[in-house]
């Protein structure tokens, strides 16, 4: 683990409990989770399907709101933000990479990763600054006039990972980021989100059944049935 390691937890969830209501009846998809999550770290949630990962993860990125229990995100309460305040704080403060990579189809690798920056109102010279060193970061510097379909998926991958790094999040949050990658491919992008923790001091959390993934994560919580194993 780097330095970053005493540092304060970026997000503190405590008794997380996230319950669907079904025509069927509630059906409880996390079950009282407490999880730190911290700068400069690779944490890998691990679990099979439906275990409750892609839920914690929402949770924890302000992209859903929990049944009870809180979060506690760079010392503010998600669970008593306004609905503006939060889609805030995610536009400026949070990454996400999910499995379907997620790029604009009719836009370049370069634009795909300024389009957030442009978003959040940054000027042209700051977002031409960042989108370069984001890209060049993920080793794409001379793909960025490509447009996704002219891109492998591995690079397609590499590009919705620059996209959320340029935003400069102190949280990543990546959701089976390597679920439609070949193996080989799916562990260069593991490396590069490692190195992108350990490097930026950015604290990146991996959803994944992937175990080569997890193998090269800082710390791996294993997710069952909504509750964490113990370790």
């Amino acid at each position: 683990m780097s330095q970053h390691a005493i540092a304060e937890p970026v997000v503190s969830a405590r008794e997380l409990v996230r319950v669907f209501s079904t025509t069927s009846g509630d059906v409880p998809a996390v079950r009282g989770v407490s999880l730190d999550i911290l700068s400069g770290e690779l944490l890998a949630i691990q679990g099979r399907s439906g275990s409750g990962k892609t839920t914690l993860l929402n949770l924890v990125g302000g992209l859903d709101r929990p049944t009870s229990g809180s979060v506690l995100f760079e010392g503010q309460d998600l669970t008593t933000m306004s609905e503006r305040a939060i889609t805030e704080l995610r536009r400026s403060r949070v990454g996400f990479v999910f499995q379907a990579f997620g790029l604009l189809p009719l836009l370049s690798a370069y634009e795909n990763v300024e389009l957030p920056l442009r978003i959040n109102g940054l000027s042209r010279r700051e977002r031409r600054q960042r989108t370069e060193e984001a890209l060049g970061r993920v080793g794409l510097g001379p793909r960025s006039r490509h447009r996704p379909y002219e891109l492998s998926g591995g690079e397609q991958q590499r590009v919705a990972i620059a996209r959320a790094v340029a935003v400069k999040p102190s949280v990543l949050l990546a959701d089976e980021p390597t679920g439609d990658l070949d193996g080989a491919t799916g562990l260069s992008i593991g490396h590069l989100l490692r190195d992108v923790a350990h490097d930026e001091g950015i604290a990146v959390v991996v959803a994944t059944h992937d175990m080569a993934l997890a193998g090269l994560a800082d710390r791996v919580k294993v997710l069952v049935d909504g509750e964490f194993e113990e370790e």
